[in-house]
């Protein structure tokens, strides 16, 4: 009997404890709840906590929370429509005014999905393209870029200095979304823009315009290689012509210089002994002749007297 009773205290203490009795974690801040509304003061104190057990206990993350927003399609200032897709991160500043005015995450993250989305529109609406996508502190060398024909587009600045620049722009974005933040018990700690990308008909249209850019540039590549190739084979021919010009005048040069030698040594051999040179000269003509060779010659010419004196001996 003793032993039932200490069972039911028992089991009555453990189930006045897990009604009564909870626990705050160090990353969260609680508040009592009766009949669905607050009491007391909001506990943020990790520990073990009493209430009465009829009362609940909602908990609030101390910790910095996430927002995504939906992808958003916008035009800019210049009517360019873009696909914006946008981020945050806040936290839960005011635990009872979060709890009356949105009652939790989920209800937050609905006004968060009103409030950021619409500053986010409304800024990006009135900002050329170039300030969104650029920074502040832009800026291009022209003369160093890899492909000269991205200066001579006409639809495009890359010199032109952003007034904003993507910072500037989140910055202004977080300071209007934020005067809507204490209202609700959060606070906006940061706002960027994560993505921006054209929309698909759009993004047809600026894959087409760059395809044909870059067929266009490589036409000219192909046309400066032929012009090129047309100048390297015009450079070799007029190199090749003059080479054969100097070889040919080098060759009758030096043509001339032996014909020169043999009429010398000629000259002198016939000034040592004129009767050996026309006796020599003579048998040289001899064995010009061919076999066939017909010449028209008086009996008494001198081109016979050789033979003639070799036959009386």
């Amino acid at each position: 009997m003793k032993t039932t009773l200490l069972a039911i205290v028992a089991a009555l203490a453990v189930l006045l404890g897990y009604v009564t009795l909870y626990t705050v974690d160090e990353a969260e801040q609680a508040i009592v709840v009766q009949f669905g509304e607050p009491i007391g003061d909001v506990i943020n104190e990790p520990g073990l906590k009493v209430k009465l057990p009829w009362q609940k206990v909602r908990f609030f993350d101390k910790r910095l929370l996430v927002w995504d927003g939906d992808v958003t399609q916008i035009p800019t200032l210049g009517r360019e429509f873009i696909l914006v897709d946008t981020t945050a991160r806040w936290r839960i500043t005011d635990p009872l005014l979060f709890l009356t005015s949105v009652r939790d995450e989920a209800g937050a993250r609905t006004r968060l999905d009103d409030i950021v989305d619409s500053v986010v529109r409304d800024m990006v609406s009135s900002t050329e393209l170039e300030e969104i996508v650029r920074s502040k502190d832009w800026e291009v060398d022209v003369d160093e870029l890899d492909d000269p024909a991205l200066a001579e587009r006409s639809d495009v600045n890359l010199q032109k200095q952003p007034k904003l620049g993507r910072e500037l722009l989140e910055t202004g974005i977080l300071e209007r979304a934020r005067d809507s933040m204490p209202a609700l018990g959060i606070e906006l700690d940061d706002v960027r823009i994560k993505r921006v990308n054209y929309i698909e008909s759009v993004r047809r249209q600026v894959e087409s315009r760059m395809t044909a850019e870059r067929q266009s540039i490589a036409e000219r590549f192909r046309s400066e290689g032929r012009g090129r190739s047309q100048e390297i084979l015009g450079n070799m021919e007029r190199d090749l012509r003059r080479i054969r010009s100097e070889a040919a005048r080098d060759a009758e040069k030096i043509r001339g210089e032996a014909d020169a030698e043999a009429t010398r040594i000629y000259g002198e051999a016939f000034g040592a002994d004129a009767e050996f040179y026309a006796f020599f000269r003579t048998l040289e003509s001899y064995r010009a002749l061919g076999e066939n060779s017909t010449l028209m010659l008086k009996a008494d010419s001198d081109f016979f007297r050789f033979l003639e004196e070799a036959q009386l001996q």
